[in-house]
């Protein structure tokens, strides 16, 4: 054994030590980072082959790994573009260079574009709805950056709706002559509804809807655009019925086999709309109206988004109504903890991490996002202090085995003189 092994042994501990140290320390620096993930300096032993009769001293080798998969805590916000994910997976976003990498930090804001980028200037990625999902599991293909500024003033026209109600089995029958389809000025009916729905301005188009008992179990159900009605209102409408559609219940009050159970018309300056019935009945009691709502919607301003569970992004409109416009993926790989770790708080994908696959929030066992959260760092402060002195401790000890050697190195010199 010389004494410059025992030198280089002693110096390579040092070294171990002082890589512990750095990790301890941007661990406590991160200590308040959002998504950080803590680091570990791992130690291993370099044996060299010794003789019988000497002994060769080896050095020590070090390992840094990070904790990616670590769940940490969540912090809830005030801001509906904070997420967090709960579970596995990490948003996919993307640096000025135009390449993805991977995060788990989403305190995401609007900038002066309109894009969500978080406090790093990364830019979240999503699908846009408009153009349909379209996931590639494999890449990032079809991912574009979710813009929240192009939201501007829109109307939607109406295509569906629901009206349920219960027709009275014990109403009078109206004579075939004088049924509302005929739009005579002696048009009877049972029951009125009208309903409010959109063009494609945004106009509001009302809808009357007449229920006509035309047997003891048919009834006719005929719809008119109010704007055509009678001075007054009423019979007779200046145009025929938008449609007219005859509905036959059972003896149990439900639709009979065969018997239509929605209305298919066209609205005046709109689109093909299409008003389900089928939850009606023909039951012994008054009409009553047992269910309605209708989309579409007049011109509005977005007030603000929402974001589910499942990553769908909702523009919330000013009158309440929800559009759907992004949907956020989650990626993830087989091997978190071997991700490369890049300045901003992103990774990217390593030889030993395997290939990305990109799903849907809570499928194929991907976490969640939490909506007004923030995953909080990793780090346990305690812990990292602890750490901090046992590396203090072994580096002294290290430099004294060093000295030590010196100090041999010393009086084997002085042995001439």
């Amino acid at each position: 054994m010389g004494m410059y092994d025992v030198m280089r042994t002693s110096a390579s501990g040092m070294s171990a030590q002082a890589n512990r140290l750095g990790t301890v320390a941007d661990n406590i620096a991160n200590s308040s980072t959002t998504g950080y993930k803590r680091a570990s300096t791992e130690f291993s032993s370099l044996i060299l082959q010794s003789g019988v009769a000497d002994y060769v001293p080896g050095s020590v080798q070090t390992e840094v790994r990070y904790r990616v998969s670590e769940q940490g805590a969540l912090k809830f916000t005030t801001s509906s573009t904070d997420l967090a994910i709960k579970g596995n997976g990490f948003f996919v976003v993307s640096g000025s260079d135009g390449q993805s990498y991977l995060t788990r930090a989403g305190s995401f804001v609007k900038d002066g574009d309109g894009d969500l980028v978080n406090a790093a200037g990364y830019k979240l990625m999503g699908y846009n709805l408009a153009s349909g999902t379209n996931a590639v599991v494999n890449g990032t293909g079809g991912l574009v950056a979710v813009n929240i500024g192009s939201f501007a003033l829109q109307a939607n026209a109406s295509t569906s709706g629901q009206l349920d109600v219960n027709f009275p089995s014990n109403a009078n029958v109206i004579a075939a002559g004088n049924l509302p389809s005929a739009n005579a000025s002696t048009a009877t009916f049972t029951a009125k509804t009208s309903l409010v729905t959109y063009d494609n301005l945004g106009n509001q188009v009302t809808l009357d809807i007449y229920a006509t008992k035309k047997g003891s179990a048919s009834w006719e159900v005929t719809v008119f655009d109010r704007t055509a009605a009678a001075s007054g209102g009423g019979f007779p409408y200046s145009s025929g019925p938008l449609t007219s559609t005859t509905m036959n219940f059972d003896a149990t009050g439900h639709f009979a086999s065969g018997s239509p159970t929605s209305l298919s018309l066209n609205i005046p300056n709109g689109a093909a709309f299409t008003l389900d019935m089928s939850q009606s009945s023909q039951l012994a009691a008054n009409y009553t109206v047992l269910n309605s709502g209708v989309n579409g919607n007049a011109p509005s301003s977005v007030e603000s988004v929402d974001i589910a569970d499942d990553g769908t992004l909702y523009a919330v409109f000013t009158n309440g109504q929800r559009q759907a416009a992004y949907q956020i993926p989650l990626a993830n790989v087989p091997s978190p903890d071997n991700l490369q770790p890049l300045a901003g708080n992103v990774y990217r994908l390593g030889s030993e991490s395997g290939d990305m696959q990109i799903g849907l929030a809570g499928a194929s066992g991907l976490g969640t996002v939490t909506s007004s959260a923030l995953e909080q760092s990793t780090v346990d402060l305690a812990s990292e202090l602890t750490t901090m002195i046992e590396s203090q401790r072994d580096y002294t000890a290290n430099s004294k085995v060093f000295q030590t050697g010196a100090d041999l190195m010393d009086v084997l010199v002085n042995l001439k003189r």
